[in-house]
């Protein structure tokens, strides 16, 4: 099921000089925070939670049972705030566009990678990886053919991990945000395309295909997502990073806290757009150029293979090599100087031999090895509700701080004023 017969990409430019780099696009999923299990074979369940006879809890079906009121997400962070002349935390946020396991291992693994780090992720779950293939004349997609998807549709057996992988990765408190349905990053049916309108369209069926999929699946006996989905999404990330402009006004409507669609960030603090905080992917040093590159998998092998994803397997070791040290020094730019939230996007993919998941999972393990207690592993929520717990005067003077600048003086200094 290679992402590139079922995703279009856009290419962008990242970084001062000139650089090729691809917009996101939508595959698959990842996150965890526990005890560690171990990666299962195609077709099993793959028992990621690592959660030890838990206390039965009391839970409230809704709707078709789909999903449930389990009551409070467990492990959470504290959320605190920040005094006047403290030094902020670093915070990295690890990704995943479509959230959906195939059979390759690749969220158990991660899941469980992220468990054994103290590690929490966002999973932006593409809707329709949820409703069988038989039932896709039900995705009437804006501008599009009904049925039509640019990611195709999971197999049965795959939904069925799927909701496995998922369930266990909000049990570990992981976010389940979404990555909408289809797809479409070209054409007239192009989300760059899309209105107001059609996003709520698209939204009201993503959402629908999370809340119905024991109606959609017939399996019944299944049991339901932990969690009451309308509430739990509050946040997105489009496909190939289009057409947030026209996504804002009804994410907002819709009461969403933020968005990651902006393909032209920078390491610094951030800002709210249209009353949705701004998450953008960031530029992030490319070891080897004097350009720098977007913080996601995709974009560094664009650049690495002009977009091939089976290329001549002797370049994987460098590139493999090439691709941890941008993470990294993403990391220790802004741990070292500005402390801006770190963004790094991934897809469950293969492409070249696997190596931007064993990069993604070294620049991850590097980071928990540095046993920095003031560097914090979150998900997009999580992050958010820390940002709306801190003393807007204190992020003004952080948003001060340019890409690699140190604050004049001490961290006390700089924030006493605030």
């Amino acid at each position: 099921m290679s992402a590139m017969t079922r995703r279009a990409l856009l290419t962008t430019t990242a970084g001062a000089a000139a650089g090729a780099a691809i917009a996101g696009c939508g595959a698959q999923p990842q996150g965890k925070a526990g005890a560690a299990p171990s990666v299962q074979g195609t077709g099993q369940h793959s028992g990621a939670s690592g959660q030890q006879a838990a206390p039965a809890k009391s839970i409230r079906l809704i709707g078709d049972g789909s999903t449930a009121d389990t009551g409070p997400q467990p492990n959470q962070p504290v959320v605190d705030r920040l005094e006047p002349g403290q030094t902020p935390p670093q915070f990295v946020i690890f990704s995943w566009d479509g959230a959906g396991e195939v059979g390759n291992g690749l969220f158990p693994r991660f899941l469980k990678l992220a468990a054994d780090n103290g590690a929490l992720m966002t999973f932006n779950l593409s809707g329709i990886y949820l409703l069988p293939e038989s039932k896709k004349m039900m995705y009437a997609p804006p501008n599009s053919p009904l049925g039509a998807s640019d990611i195709g549709y999971l197999a049965d057996d795959h939904i069925r991990m799927t909701l496995d992988n998922l369930r266990q990765a909000w049990d570990a408190g992981h976010e389940i945000a979404t990555h909408f349905n289809g797809h479409f990053c070209a054409g007239r049916g192009s989300v760059g395309r899309w209105t107001p309108d059609d996003w709520k369209s698209e939204i009201d069926q993503a959402v629908s295909f999370v809340t119905q999929w024991k109606t959609n699946t017939g399996w019944h006996d299944e049991d339901p997502l932990p969690f009451d989905y309308a509430k739990e999404l509050t946040g997105s990330r489009t496909p190939c990073l289009l057409g947030q402009n026209n996504l804002l006004p009804t994410a907002a409507a819709l009461g969403w806290r933020y968005d990651t669609s902006n393909p032209g960030g920078n390491q610094v603090w951030p800002d709210k757009i249209q009353g949705v905080w701004n998450f953008p992917l960031q530029a992030i040093p490319f070891p080897g150029h004097r350009f720098e590159v977007l913080s996601m998998d995709y974009n560094i092998l664009a650049n690495q293979s002009h977009a091939a994803t089976k290329s001549d397997p002797r370049n994987y070791p460098g590139w493999r090599s090439q691709a941890t040290a941008s993470y990294i020094a993403g990391f220790e730019r802004a741990y070292e100087t500005n402390r801006a939230p770190f963004f790094i996007g991934n897809h469950f993919e293969q492409w070249n031999g696997g190596i931007y998941m064993d990069a993604v999972e070294e620049a991850l393990k590097h980071i928990a090895s540095q046993g920095h207690k003031d560097v914090r592993m979150v998900s997009f929520r999580q992050f958010t509700d820390w940002l709306d717990a801190q003393d807007p005067a204190l992020l003004d003077r952080l948003r001060t701080l340019e890409v690699g600048q140190q604050p004049t003086g001490s961290w006390q200094e700089f924030l006493v004023a605030a």
